[in-house]
């Protein structure tokens, strides 16, 4: 069957399969073992919607957590927050995706 794919497609194919091969040497190249306790860091604007929208990105990727899982800290002069978020993590390719989605909110000023 792959006799009639098209360029664009079979490269796209072999594309496919170099980031599965790569992600697999990561998930071995990782020191953590999963499922583990896992810390991230994420810092921002003090708002209410700041908050919302940082803790439905990870609700998206980690599910529900209890409040505990979440501790919060207010800059000195209480213009940014820091939030960190303690969860389980079951694979490196859930931390990327986490880590990716929250990176990539406007506001996010530094996550760890």
């Amino acid at each position: 069957m792959n006799e009639f794919l098209t360029d664009k497609a079979a490269a796209e194919l072999a594309h496919q399969a170099a980031i599965k091969s790569e992600e697999a040497e990561l998930e071995r190249e990782t020191l953590l073992e999963f499922p583990c306790e896992f810390p991230i860091k994420i810092m921002g604007p003090a708002t209410a919607d700041f908050d919302a929208e940082i803790r439905a990105i990870a609700r998206v990727h980690v599910g529900e957590v209890p409040e505990s899982a979440w501790r919060i800290r207010q800059s000195a002069k209480g213009n940014f927050v820091g939030m960190t978020l303690t969860f389980t993590a079951t694979s490196k390719p859930q931390i990327d995706n986490l880590y990716r989605a929250i990176t990539a909110h406007p506001d996010v000023k530094m996550c760890l």
